[in-house]
């Protein structure tokens, strides 16, 4: 039986100086295919929106205007996937580890997704948008192995957004979820419509 399909991304950042510029809120989103053929479909799907929308180089919550996130989120209206988020109102956080140390804020919050999974995760073939170095990726890997539950993983590794459509599409649900935490008029839009279609399984707020 092939592994299901997992795709890592996030929205905003690990800092926590908001007055010059970090991020209020962080977000981290995973995208779950149960299988390859669902996978294939959305790879086409957005290679396909990519050229009618002549986005150059990748799909980019933060860097899309709202008429091609719209485009985007009607693209991938009709597929076959799950999301689940955690989402970081950094306000909450009180640790000074979190709070000066980036590295282990991201790890310690992937674990966390990834652990408070509803049993989703099942042989999972993780994909992560291959940011930091290599000490780090082997740190975070090792990491999440040894604290994840048996039979949650088969394999994690590391891949550049820009050349993998379904780490893009992390990124798109992983904005679009972080969009719905701010004081803009259009706040829901885009969760709203993964919500419509049934592809939101879970958003924790972690308190």
């Amino acid at each position: 039986m092939a592994p299901m399909l997992v795709f890592i991304d996030e929205s905003g950042d690990p800092g926590f100086k908001i007055e010059k510029g970090s991020s209020p809120v962080f977000v981290l989103s995973m995208v779950i295919f149960d299988n390859d053929d669902a996978a294939s479909a959305a790879t086409a799907a957005i290679k396909a929106a990519t050229i009618a929308q002549r986005v150059r180089p990748e799909w980019k919550f933060s860097k899309c205007d709202n008429d091609r996130r719209d485009a985007f989120f009607e693209a991938i209206a009709g597929l076959s996937f799950q999301t689940r988020a955690v989402v970081v109102e950094k306000s909450r956080i009180h640790s000074h580890t979190l709070q000066t140390k980036p590295r282990q804020f991201y790890s310690y919050f992937t674990r966390l997704m990834m652990k408070h999974d509803g049993g989703a995760l099942r042989d999972a073939k993780v994909i992560i948008d291959g940011s930091g170095d290599r000490q780090f990726k082997q740190a975070l890997q090792s990491y999440l192995k040894r604290e994840l539950d048996d039979g949650a993983l088969r394999k994690i590794a590391f891949k550049d957004s820009m050349r993998d459509p379904l780490l893009q599409l992390a990124d798109m649900t992983a904005g679009a979820i972080a969009r719905s935490y701010s004081d803009r008029s259009n706040a829901r839009r885009w969760r709203s419509v993964l919500s419509r279609n049934r592809q939101i399984g879970d958003v924790w707020d972690f308190r």
